[in-house]
């Protein structure tokens, strides 16, 4: 189960700057001016082992304070209903501002885990003046840099701390596959499609937590539940921002899922955001089949299917290995196909290959092209063993595993790919020391 952190406060107090340290990229614009514009960020973070999604809330260029106000408020807003802890940051060479109060009264009134970070904090002096932001009546104050990174790892314990207690969602053993994708692609229509023919055999059984409905389906052999993030709750009262609350939504169900059923509109052509729902879910190590939806509404000629497809690849490469299905949920063109794919996309993601398989054949393809010798040393692969996580991960022993390079690896991967059925599922591939 998932831990989704956001971190919130007015702009140019270093959100973006926390967002890069926290999942190790530099994916955050980090700018000085104001409220640089640009896309939200959405990354993986570790800490003591403990997995983490971190969504930075944007900044904006507004014109007027109070439609800056109102913007912020927004996204606390949905930043509440959405995530289960928040980091609030404040800027302790500004001292308290007017925004940090509405956004502390906004974070008071709910019932998430919240932190309260000082930051800029990198001498004694600044140390002294974190004390008045007490004031703001959050009680957990933890003073950092998210520059230098100062007070983080502190910081992290004690949010990571209040993850270790959450409980699996009880749910039983049955596959979970999740449709997202960017609004109005088509999610909803595609899960009535699957549904509609029989409601009676649909049995919604809600998760312990509020977010992801799990509706079972189970007729023509198929046993499945579909994580529903999409539907079954009263609109907030906040107009909400859909970007932001949609790719949210997406972080939620690609966590409580084993597949993801990714909808791109055939129509619209793949935009960014489309790309950045693939790569939640490739982060996430889940299963993928990409459904390129509304395909009776394209114009099409003789190649167009395999144009699209290789428009699609050359943007995912080097995951390339995966199923692309052409679909219309109103049509039902290629429905029980979906389904089918997803199935086996899941048994992928499940497959153990025993160890001495795996050595017979990978320690011949590793002697007919061994990794390349740095500066004048051999690296020797002498064993491959598939480890026992989730998803599929291997570890190759050799004596000098730090010299072996991506592109050895992406090698590796594509022989393991070629013998064993893995497509739609990231490979991981690990170097040891023997």
């Amino acid at each position: 189960m998932g831990n989704i952190v956001a971190i919130v406060g007015r702009p140019n107090v270093g959100k973006s700057t926390l967002f890069n340290r926290l999942t190790e990229t530099r994916n955050a614009i980090v700018d000085e001016a104001e409220g640089v514009t640009r896309d939200r960020q959405y990354g993986k973070a570790v800490w003591n082992g403990i997995e983490f999604s971190v969504i930075d809330t944007g900044g904006y260029v507004f014109n007027s304070d109070d439609v800056f106000e109102a913007e912020i408020r927004k996204q606390v807003l949905i930043a509440i209903e959405e995530s289960d802890a928040i980091l609030f940051m404040v800027d302790v060479t500004s001292g308290i501002n007017p925004l940090d109060e509405s956004v502390a009264n906004l974070l008071r009134m709910s019932k998430k885990t919240v932190l309260l970070l000082v930051n800029k904090v990198d001498n004694i002096s600044r140390q002294h003046e974190s004390h008045e932001f007490y004031k703001l009546g959050i009680k957990d104050l933890f003073t950092i840099s998210s520059v230098s990174g100062a007070g983080t790892g502190d910081m992290l314990d004690f949010l990571v701390s209040g993850f270790i207690k959450k409980t699996e969602e009880q749910t039983d053993d049955l596959p979970k596959f999740a449709i997202v994708g960017r609004p109005n692609v088509g999610k909803s229509s595609l899960v009535n499609a699957l549904l509609d023919e029989e409601r009676n055999i649909v049995t919604p059984i809600s998760g312990t937590t509020r977010d992801s409905i799990y509706t079972r389906y189970n007729k023509f052999n198929h046993d499945f539940y579909l994580v529903d993030t999409a539907g079954l709750r009263k609109k907030s009262k906040i107009n909400e921002d859909l970007e932001y609350y949609s790719v949210l939504r997406s972080v939620r169900a690609i966590e409580n899922s084993d597949v993801c059923l990714v909808l791109i509109d055939a129509t619209a052509g793949i935009e960014s955001q489309d790309m950045t729902i693939i790569d939640l879910a490739l982060r996430n190590k889940k299963g993928i089949v990409i459904l390129i939806n509304k395909w009776d509404l394209f114009e099409k000629d003789t190649n167009t299917a395999r144009d699209y497809e290789k428009i699609l690849k050359d943007r995912m490469a080097p995951f390339t290995d995966v199923n692309i299905i052409f679909t219309s949920a109103i049509t039902r063109q290629r429905i029980h196909k979906v389904l089918e794919t997803a199935m086996e996309v899941y048994n992928n993601r499940r497959r153990r290959i025993s160890t001495a398989e795996l050595n017979s054949y990978m320690l011949g393809v590793i002697e007919s092209y061994p990794p390349p010798a740095i500066k004048g040393k051999y690296i020797r692969i002498k064993y491959v063993t598939q480890l026992p996580n989730k998803t599929p991960a291997f570890a190759f022993f050799c004596n000098l595993p730090q010299y072996v390079k991506e592109p050895y690896k992406r090698y590796l991967e594509n022989k393991l790919r070629e013998n064993y059925n893995f497509t739609g599922v990231p490979i991981q591939i690990f170097m040891r020391k023997k």
